[in-house]
């Protein structure tokens, strides 16, 4: 994909000073990685079967109940980290590392780029349709993070949104453990990420998020069905995105592949079975990897919004 170094939109906060991480067009350099090497994932996760069972919420974003609350398997929820009113250190007012000394540069600028794009065209969108946009912020960790309205979080948590601050947090360090441990690599898959969270941002806005809440409060029960909607909801906004990046001519061959594959490695059921269990659609919350790439793909083809209506009855 290509991509241009975009200037402070006053909308990226780099928390990654707090730990004392370093973490025209331009290209990442793919498949070995980012210029400068990438660190592994934090929180001593060195197995695949740990990997599997965390992306399926790490690819979830905030979801339906805000700043998480996902039932992984094995009766692990993420709401227990992202608890309201929880603090984590060392996430206050870090200096910034300088670009010269900063290992993960371009890996930030391109996520940076990935993240302003995504936003000028939902807010061109909006505007489009008269409907009032509201920004969105993204926050680039490393270790932990403290979120103004989803409680901390660590780097197990990995990308994800929380609607309390409309904020996109990403742990750069897990772009390679996803090309490493999920077989999800290239720039096009990470942007596929970013775009996935910024699609729950749109829900947010659009107030689809608050609705799916109502919905569970009335039926417990349905929470996981409306999981799925709402995840195949923000891959379709994501292929929407990838449509204009096609319309600008800044994808290159063999992106829209990566997209593809990043959707087919987080579906619940191939998740599952890299984690070594019986393939369970009840305990389903992100959907498939066949309905996550059908989705993106939708998106895709038709660059339209009203396309992804998820959350029709006979729609997945």
């Amino acid at each position: 994909m290509k991509w241009r170094r975009k200037k402070d939109s006053g909308n990226v906060i780099d928390l990654r000073g707090a730990e004392g991480s370093g973490g025209g067009r331009s290209r990442i350099s793919l498949p070995g990685g980012m210029p400068g090497g990438m660190a592994g994932l934090g929180g001593g996760l060195g197995t695949i079967v740990a990997i599997v069972l965390i992306a399926i919420q790490i690819f979830g974003g905030g979801g339906s109940s805000g700043g998480g609350g996902f039932q992984l398997p094995g009766g692990f929820d993420i709401g227990d980290i992202l608890a309201p009113g929880a603090t984590a250190p060392g996430a206050g007012s870090p200096d910034p590392i300088p670009p010269e000394e900063d290992p993960q540069r371009d890996l930030k600028d391109f996520s940076v780029y990935v993240f302003e794009d995504s936003q000028e065209v939902w807010a061109g969108t909006f505007q489009k349709s008269s409907q009032k946009y509201e920004d969105a912020q993204l926050v680039l960790y490393s270790s932990d993070v403290s979120t103004e309205g989803c409680g901390n979080a660590t780097s197990a948590v990995g990308p994800f949104y929380c609607p309390a601050d409309s904020r996109v947090y990403l742990d750069l360090t897990f772009y390679e453990d996803m090309q490493r441990q999920l077989g999800a690599a290239g720039d096009f898959a990470w942007a596929y990420v970013i775009a996935h969270e910024m699609g729950h941002h749109i829900q947010n806005v659009t107030g689809t998020n608050a609705k799916v809440s109502s919905l569970e409060r009335e039926d417990p029960s349905s929470k996981n069905e409306l999981s799925v909607r709402t995840e195949l909801q923000a891959d379709c906004y994501a292929g929407v995105w990838g449509a204009t990046v096609f319309a600008s001519g800044d994808l290159e061959d063999g992106d829209l592949d990566e997209a593809f594959n990043a959707a087919e490695a987080i579906g619940d059921d191939r998740l599952q079975e890299q984690a070594g269990q019986e393939v369970n659609l009840d305990s389903f919350t992100h959907g498939t990897s066949e309905q996550r790439k059908t989705w993106f793909k939708r998106g895709y083809e038709s660059g339209d919004p009203s396309a992804c209506d998820t959350f029709s009855p006979d729609s997945v």
